[in-house]
């Protein structure tokens, strides 16, 4: 089982968001390592998670799944 910390701006982020788009971020991470998943260039360890229009930036290090961000696809590969 993987455990799952959240940074301080996802957090900040879903708290922001409306009541489904809340559900939605919470089910597509509860199941990591399901769903559309891509490594991300040029980053050890970074990772992708596509759930709609935004994009959930993540890492794994040792059974732990850090969520750095969570941003509109749009930004999400600029601050890259």
């Amino acid at each position: 089982m993987l455990q799952i910390e959240y940074s301080k701006n996802s957090v900040k982020y879903i708290n922001a968001a409306d009541k489904t788009t809340k559900k939605r971020l919470k089910d597509a991470i509860e199941k990591i390592p399901l769903g559309d998943i891509k490594k991300l260039q040029g980053i050890d360890n970074g990772y992708r998670l596509r759930v709609g229009d935004l994009r959930v930036l993540f890492s794994i290090e040792d059974n732990i799944i850090y969520i750095d961000n969570i941003i509109p696809r749009g930004q999400a590969y600029k601050r890259l």
